[in-house]
């Protein structure tokens, strides 16, 4: 997996296995959660330790995955752009856009997603609300809506 990043967004670039697809020859919608997942753990643990330590026991609360054209293993490796969508007082919500290798960064999507991340406290097991000093360090990669 290669990556990028500029201050408010991170590309990761994800290879599409053989085990990825689907009869169709499709990547498979299950196995698109799975590079998702991929490529949102290369980028908290290659951008920010801190970031990375701070989110290390959130939990999936919520996932949205948008289908709008079919990638195929000739589209590898993935290009998946991701950034902060929105961040609240317990969680914080992940925007990706997935496109095919070479397609250019304005281009449409194939895959659009969103993962809501609630954060936990390992002790208390309970959910536990953002500090001042973690919403700054995840300020820069906040997108609002439509920006």
């Amino acid at each position: 997996m290669t990556a990028g990043h500029t201050p408010t967004s991170y590309t990761a670039e994800v290879p599409v296995r053989w085990s990825d697809m689907d009869v169709f020859q499709h990547v498979n919608h299950a196995r698109m959660v799975t590079l998702l997942e991929e490529s949102r753990i290369d980028w908290l643990r290659g951008v920010d330790p801190e970031v990375a330590a701070m989110l290390q026991n959130s939990v999936v609360a919520h996932l949205d995955v948008r289908y709008r054209t079919p990638l195929t293993h000739h589209d590898s490796p993935l290009s998946v752009t991701m950034w902060l969508e929105r961040v609240r007082s317990v969680d914080l919500t992940i925007r990706y856009e997935v496109r095919a290798a070479g397609a250019a960064a304005d281009s449409r999507p194939a895959v659009r997603a969103t993962t809501q991340l609630a954060l936990g406290d390992p002790h208390t097991q309970s959910l536990r609300r953002l500090t001042a000093e973690e919403r700054e360090q995840l300020a820069p990669w906040v997108h609002e809506a439509g920006s």
